[in-house]
């Protein structure tokens, strides 16, 4: 069966929106079997609109829409659905008497314009949305169905999760299983060829490389018209051959991010930790405290961006910062060094480099960070060359730093 998503909304086509809605129901589908063959992106504008949806009932069996249900003039989905079927748009009181109740719940009369998330396409079956106003619609057209969904992400999900789900569940044309290797400190060209030969060439199994700066995902998803079981074994076997080859650089095997790694061997060890930063600006703090429980093992940070703050907060000797610069391994550990010091913590963590987009020198380039970890039996750093813009630098920086960590506390340095 061909499936096609169609996001509704001219902010997704602007590079400040991403379409995350596209993504929650890709994973929701493939939980189901189901496969999405083709997604696209429109605004609001009806007659462009109206090209999508014919094309798409040309292609595919199964449409999910999200977006443009609102109540607003540019909420144009339900007319445009209406022109490319044929139909008509339909007043419904009971779905106007439902908005109205939920505004009085809020203590607040209805504006007029949600008037207009009453209306729905003829013959549609409407599908109640429990996290907002706008009504999700689920439409049989011959051999084709249409399912309508709000914009909103929680409410986009609400309606999937209470309506849409069990109807397809019902239809699944088989079962599916999804593993993740998620690794740190290889580049996209070492883990290919570490792991060439192992691309699965059925088409019931397959294996997608994701790369993202400081992180690369392998992603495992396997399929079986039997039963789970059959898909987790398939899966299973895949990882299996997967795992040694990536050794160490594997962090974790679900969907969470390094500091939750960290944060996890800290509470277990019941050891603490400080952090030093220069050209992270607190990023590596920041990361740190996002971890639920931190307070039980962060005990301060430092964002010694002068020279002076590192000399002053820190203690970096003055002479060492002449001789060898801020950007230098000797800083970097005496940073790490002096916040281990000074918060008491059990090991320190130290950022300094070279953000850019600006100030690289010759031997010191931009992309140039060096990380430090310091414990009671001593200071240790590492030199890095990261590339791209100042904000990929910085979580770079802060993600090596925190794999210097993992290895320390897990004996694999």
């Amino acid at each position: 069966m061909n499936i096609e998503i169609i996001a509704v909304g001219s902010e997704l086509l602007t590079p400040d929106f991403q379409d995350t809605n596209s993504l929650d129901l890709t994973r929701s589908l493939h939980d189901l079997g189901l496969s999405v063959s083709r997604k696209t992106i429109v605004g609001d504008h009806r007659q462009d609109l109206s090209l999508a949806l014919l094309n798409a009932l040309s292609f595919a069996e199964l449409i999910l829409i999200t977006g443009g249900l609102g109540p607003t003039g540019d909420d144009l989905t339900r007319e445009a659905v209406a022109d490319a079927l044929g139909r008509t748009l339909v007043f419904r009181e009971d779905i106007l008497a439902g908005i109205e109740e939920r505004f009085r719940l809020r203590g607040k009369p209805m504006p007029g314009p949600n008037r207009r998330q009453a209306f729905i396409v003829e013959g549609a079956e409407v599908l109640a949305n429990s996290a907002g106003t706008a009504p999700g619609l689920w439409i049989e057209a011959g051999t084709k169905r249409l399912i309508l969904l709000p914009g909103p992400p929680h409410e986009m999900k609400t309606v999937f999760r209470e309506h849409v789900r069990p109807r397809l569940a019902a239809r699944r044309q088989g079962f599916a299983a999804r593993r993740i290797l998620r690794t740190t400190g290889l580049t996209e060209s070492e883990v290919e060829e570490r792991i060439s030969g192992l691309y699965p060439e059925s088409d019931d199994i397959r294996l997608t490389v994701l790369a993202s700066p400081g992180r690369i995902d392998l992603h495992v998803a396997a399929f079986s018209v039997r039963d789970e079981a059959g898909a987790s074994a398939k899966a299973d076997a895949l990882t299996s051959e997967l795992r040694p080859k990536l050794g160490t650089a594997v962090y974790t095997e679900i969907e969470e991010e390094m500091e939750t790694v960290v944060g996890a061997l800290l509470l277990r060890s019941g050891q603490t930790v400080a952090t030093a930063e220069s050209c992270s600006g607190g990023f590596l703090a920041h990361r740190l405290t996002n971890v639920p429980g931190s307070s039980n093992f962060f005990r301060g940070g430092f964002v010694a961006y002068a020279n002076e703050a590192k000399i002053r907060d820190l203690g970096v000797p003055a002479e060492q910062i002449d001789e060898h610069g801020a950007v230098s391994a000797p800083v970097a550990e005496a940073m790490a060094r002096g916040a281990r010091i000074v918060t008491g913590a059990d090991l320190a963590l130290a950022v300094t480099g070279i953000a850019g987009p600006d100030g690289g020198m010759p031997g010191k380039p931009v992309g140039l960070v060096f990380v430090a970890l310091s414990s009671a039996a001593g200071d240790h750093s590492l030199a890095n060359r990261f590339f791209g813009l100042r904000e990929g630098i910085k979580f770079q920086s802060s993600q090596k730093a925190l794999d210097l960590l993992r290895g320390y506390l897990t004996g694999i340095e």
